[in-house]
């Protein structure tokens, strides 16, 4: 096996963005195609880790932007700044998350029939929508993603199955959020899961999240399930 990556320039709009993909180069092949959204800091050696790690279970990973090529955001105040127009915004969020999916699956490494999208925090709120959207795409994944739902997509059929991977004490997705997913799912047709873990607060996946008055604290066990849930949805769902 060797894992290698390329960097890949698309536009939007005049602004360039830059992915990173990951793939198996001793596959044969083009192989299910995996879209990882990052958080409000910007595609950073997280998701380009996560990509990595897709590459390495036979998928072909594509660590995704949202912001800009090489845009990165330090610190509380500056993310919330990166993140805030396209919350305000969501009509263009999913247009470029929309162009990001369709940038992977023209990839020759890439079986544009069967594609998915994951995303943590922000990257979870950004690949919901791009379910919400009716988007063409087997599954998507939501790790401690954001609930709330958009204004321009209500009467929608949801195509995508639907995987949410919860922290029931998150903050920034509260449980009536959560109920509130759920019946926006139903209403939509959505084939979803939400598996929430007890005890557990936002960015339980990321090892550097250690603050407990910001509500964002790493769970070693929260993100060992939800790594195992991750891998039986793409079984299902990319199979």
């Amino acid at each position: 096996m060797a894992i290698q990556t390329r960097h890949i320039e698309y536009q939007h709009e005049g602004v360039t963005y830059e992915g990173m993909l990951a793939w198996d180069d001793s596959a044969a092949g083009p192989r299910p195609g995996v879209a990882v959204a990052h958080t409000w800091a910007g595609r950073s050696e997280f998701e380009e880790q996560k990509a990595v790690d897709l590459a390495q279970q036979g998928y072909v990973g594509f660590a995704l932007d949202m912001f800009g090529k090489g845009v990165r955001g330090e610190g509380a105040e500056q993310c919330q700044g990166l993140i805030a127009p396209l919350l305000a915004d969501r009509a263009l969020l999913q247009d470029l998350v929309t162009l990001a999916i369709a940038v992977m699956s023209e990839q020759a490494e890439v079986d544009a029939t069967r594609v998915a999208a994951m995303g943590y925090c922000f990257g979870g709120l950004t690949v919901l929508d791009l379910a919400r959207t009716g988007a063409d795409v087997r599954g998507v994944v939501s790790f401690h993603g954001l609930f709330n739902a958009p204004d321009n997509t209500a009467g929608n059929r949801i195509a995508a199955k639907v995987l949410c991977l919860h922290g029931y004490d998150d903050p920034m997705a509260t449980p009536d959020s959560l109920l509130a997913l759920a019946q926006e799912l139903s209403a939509a047709g959505a084939d979803w899961q939400v598996h929430a873990y007890g005890n557990t607060l936002h960015a339980f996946t990321n090892p550097q999240a250690n603050d407990p008055g910001f509500g964002a604290v790493y769970n070693a066990a929260a993100d060992r399930r939800s790594a195992q849930s991750l891998q039986n949805f793409l079984q299902e769902v990319l199979a």
